[in-house]
């Protein structure tokens, strides 16, 4: 039982030393202990899959392995970071509509996922358009399309990791463009990464229990 800890309680510690005990320079060190967690969580999200993953489980770990890129990139340039995501962010889209079981309880969460997009995708156009930043609006609104987009199909699937994996990736990206462009957030590098690391560590864990989905329908497949 404790082995099977083992790696989860690595991704926590090391996640820490990160937040709380790596200093800002050099960068570099920075930026190598940023991305050990995230290497850990690839390696956890690997250990969940079974023997013959379904196509859409191996989209879901190449979409951690481009958020990785981008936890690197972002560090060194916002707009190639704000692409890795966004690559990312595609990946796990495709990976959880594939496993989608669209039903109308599920579909009410459009509303809610639209509503919030809305409110805070305003908020940031006029502050970046305040600000003379016109040429990250595109961008960022593309972002924000492909990543509603993205918790909606987690949430399609009905697997309540994947959803809240999806959700807490939702209020980490919040939190990181209001804190850049509207107006600074206390605390916020700990917010973000909590919530960001969390939300990476629910979506590499939301693949054991769709293993376990995908394998049961294949043997009703197989019986019938």
């Amino acid at each position: 039982m404790l082995k099977k800890w083992m790696l989860p309680i690595l991704i926590v510690l090391i996640s820490a030393i990160y937040l709380f005990v790596i200093p800002p320079e050099p960068l570099t060190l920075k930026i190598v202990f940023k991305l050990i967690p995230m290497v850990l969580i690839i390696l956890y999200a690997l250990r969940q899959l079974p023997a013959r993953p379904a196509p859409a489980m191996r989209l879901i770990v190449i979409g951690l392995f481009f958020c990785m890129l981008g936890d690197g990139f972002i560090a060194l340039s916002f707009i190639a970071g704000l692409g890795a995501f966004l690559v990312g962010h595609i990946f796990y889209l495709m990976g959880f509509i594939k496993m989608s079981r669209i039903n109308k309880s599920r579909l009410t969460a459009i509303l809610p996922i639209g509503m919030y997009s809305f409110i805070i995708g305003r908020q940031l156009i006029a502050a970046l358009q305040t600000d003379g930043n016109d040429g990250l609006v595109i961008p960022v609104v593309a972002y924000m399309l492909v990543i509603s987009l993205m918790a909606l199909s987690a949430i399609l699937t009905g697997n309540p990791w994947a959803a809240a994996g999806s959700i807490l990736f939702v209020i980490s990206d919040s939190i990181l463009s209001w804190n850049m462009f509207v107006s600074a957030i206390p605390y916020s590098d700990v917010l973000i990464m909590t919530t960001y690391y969390s939300a990476q560590f629910l979506i590499a864990t939301s693949l054991g229990s769709i293993g376990k989905t995908v394998r049961h329908e294949e043997g009703k497949r197989i019986s019938m």
